[in-house]
């Protein structure tokens, strides 16, 4: 009897893109100099996961704007 293939029911992973992966450390240079500000309030950035958050959003806002050119 032939061996059946182990089947993985799990999405592949993708890597970030290497401009999403720049993005998040620029914003996160700003968050550790305190400059990051978020964006309704412009109160200062104080969580580090609101700081990638912030990046990844600014990252997509880029890549819909660069795909409609």
């Amino acid at each position: 009897m032939a061996k059946k293939k182990k089947v993985s029911h799990e999405a592949p992973k993708k890597k970030p893109a290497p401009q999403g992966k720049r993005k998040v450390e620029i914003v996160m240079e700003e968050f550790k100099e305190g400059k990051l500000k978020s964006g309704g309030s412009g109160k200062t950035v104080t969580n580090p996961q609101q700081a990638i958050a912030i990046a990844l959003s600014e990252q997509r806002k880029a890549d819909k704007k660069k795909r409609k050119k």
